[in-house]
């Protein structure tokens, strides 16, 4: 009979994990109490009453936040996209082998990852007098890309130096040792961070509300402050959290299959 072993704790024996059971047990039990708390509170100011939820059933609200929901969706696209390229462009500067290259790229990469992104949007929406949706757009992708292009700097200087020695010594140049050798094994480091960054780029989208951009939380805010609506603050973050944490979710899910197929086509290379 073999006994299980690590190097970093003991392997609990029959009394720990009946211990922890427990544990587990109480804890979703203190879960299952404060969820049904908050529940009883809710019924008990009136949230689940049917004048709040009505608005629910008009076509005009539901075409108002479907339209909301697909110009969000949009915004990220963009600014997903837009973050991606200018977070590459920029860490190959900053990668350059010419210093003044090297020191342009990182006072730009640092001051935009340095500036809030609603002052970023703000300025750009007032001062240079954008459109709503270009300014949030913009601001989106100048943080989101500077944060990216750190990722994609680290990511590249993580892969052993061995490797782009070893190319050089066959006689490649930089851009074929960053195509062929550096980046392919940088990917599946950078991975998980580039998704959690993009998580933040879409939840980031909600503010684009500030700035009267008819995004998914503005057309929520629009339903909740309604007073023919009965103001139904509550019944409107019931409906538009869950799709919000659903999007995060997906997009996890993605960066999570992304990393396993990489994981797999890696082992059987």
């Amino acid at each position: 009979m073999s006994i299980e072993t690590s190097a970093l704790y003991d392997v609990p024996g029959p009394k720990a994990l009946a211990r922890h059971r427990t544990y587990g047990w109480i804890v979703t039990a203190l879960l299952i109490c404060v969820l049904a708390w908050v529940i009883y509170k809710l019924i008990d100011t009136g949230q689940f009453a049917h004048d709040k939820w009505a608005p629910f059933e008009y076509v005009g609200v539901q075409k108002l936040l479907l339209r909301g929901l697909r110009n969000t969706l949009e915004v990220f696209a963009w600014a997903a996209v837009l973050s991606l390229a200018f977070g590459a462009f920029f860490a190959a500067g900053r990668l350059s082998d010419h210093r003044v290259v090297r020191w342009g790229a990182g006072l730009v990469v640092e001051f935009f990852r340095a500036m809030p992104v609603l002052v970023m949007i703000f300025f750009i929406f007032i001062a240079m007098k954008v459109e709503p949706r270009l300014a949030l757009i913009a601001g989106l992708t100048l943080y989101n890309g500077s944060v990216l292009a750190e990722v994609f700097r680290g990511g590249v200087n993580a892969v052993p130096k061995g490797q782009s020695e070893a190319a050089y010594a066959l006689g490649m140049r930089k851009t074929s040792v960053m195509v062929h050798i550096l980046i392919p094994q940088a990917v599946r480091t950078m991975l998980p961070t580039i998704i959690s960054q993009l998580v933040v780029t879409l939840k980031d989208t909600s503010l684009g509300y500030l700035i009267s951009y008819e995004e998914f939380l503005y057309a929520g805010k629009q339903i909740a402050t309604n007073l023919d609506y009965s103001l139904p603050f509550i019944p409107v973050v019931i409906v538009i959290a869950p799709i919000y944490i659903g999007m995060c979710m997906l997009l996890s899910g993605l960066a999570r299959y992304l990393e396993s197929s990489g994981r797999r086509r890696h082992k059987g290379a």
